[in-house]
């Protein structure tokens, strides 16, 4: 029997960012405390900065879901003035979540009303996730897909892959299309042949 080719590219597969799925460990226990008590920051807009992959997304979704808040992803490449007004709109309406991979200082966008006000912004910073974390979003994931894996495999891919959820997401897609195209069930020796063979999931 011929078995098909194995695909190249990990297979696309929505990612779940509802927020009732959002996972909570030390790694970002801080962030969504502060999030959940929006009526405690000293002006209503906060901005989440953190790498790709760190959970910015999901958080977001998350404090949106519990407090009909504002979001804006990636406020580092938003129009200043949109950002400028949307601020000033947060005194009046809901509050405002902002986004972004990079700390205000490095946004460059030349708008000193606007930069006064990130100046008075509360930042929180998210790293990348820890074990608990991690190995949280793989399950989740596998879960995602209809998948049963071991804790075993959980733990083995915890310590291999790139500590970042994006890393996470591809490795999962990978496993899961290797599977399909060897018609196999996903384990450590068929995790091993995936991530050593491919560094872009490895530290």
């Amino acid at each position: 029997m011929t078995l098909a080719p194995e695909p190249a590219l990990p297979l696309a597969w929505p990612v779940d960012h509802s927020p009732d799925r959002l996972a909570i460990t030390e790694a970002n226990r801080a962030a969504a405390a502060w999030l959940a008590a929006p009526g405690l920051w000293p002006v209503p807009v906060t901005l989440v900065s953190g790498p790709e992959g760190s959970g910015k997304t999901h958080l977001a979704r998350w404090f949106a879901a519990q407090h009909h808040g504002r979001v804006i992803e990636n406020a580092d490449r938003e129009d200043p003035e949109t950002l400028f007004h949307a601020w000033n709109a947060a005194r009046r309406e809901a509050p405002l979540l902002l986004t972004s991979r990079l700390a205000p200082r490095e946004w460059g966008h030349g708008l000193p009303d606007l930069a006064s006000r990130l100046a008075a912004t509360p930042l929180v910073k998210l790293g990348e996730p820890d074990d608990e974390l991690l190995a949280l979003v793989l399950a989740k994931l596998f879960a995602e897909r209809g998948i049963k894996v071991g804790d075993d495999l959980i733990r083995w891919l915890v310590v291999r892959i790139e500590r970042s959820l994006v890393a996470a997401q591809s490795v999962v897609a990978a496993l899961d299309a290797a599977a399909l195209a060897r018609r196999r069930a996903i384990t450590i020796p068929l995790a091993r042949e995936i991530v050593d063979g491919q560094g872009e999931f490895g530290f």
